[in-house]
């Protein structure tokens, strides 16, 4: 192997990494759900996601403007199904067995 030929290789990995580099910037800056090395404040935010059935569909709790909205979720579709405020919590729901 010669030199200018180890030469030619970093200066192409370097040129590699350095695409790469602003690559993951530009998404950063035009897309402002892609975050990279860490997570920062949003307004809407999915608390949880469970599939129902093979079609796709989904049940989500997000929360926005200090409520947890149940959502149903399926293709080209989303319905509100509930809401609630965060701070009463789902404790009315849970029946923890007392007669």
């Amino acid at each position: 192997m010669s030199w200018t030929y180890l030469l030619n290789v970093v200066v192409m990995l370097a040129l590699v990494a350095g695409m790469a580099v602003g690559t993951l910037w530009l998404l950063r800056k035009f897309q402002p759900g892609f975050s990279v090395g860490g997570q920062r404040d949003r307004l809407v935010r999915v608390v949880d996601a469970v599939p129902m059935g093979a079609t796709g569909g989904r049940l989500a709790v997000v929360e926005f403007e200090g409520k947890r909205i149940l959502v149903g979720v399926s293709r080209g579709r989303m319905d509100v199904l509930s809401e609630a405020p965060i701070e009463s919590g789902f404790q009315r729901y849970i029946d923890d067995g007392d007669a």
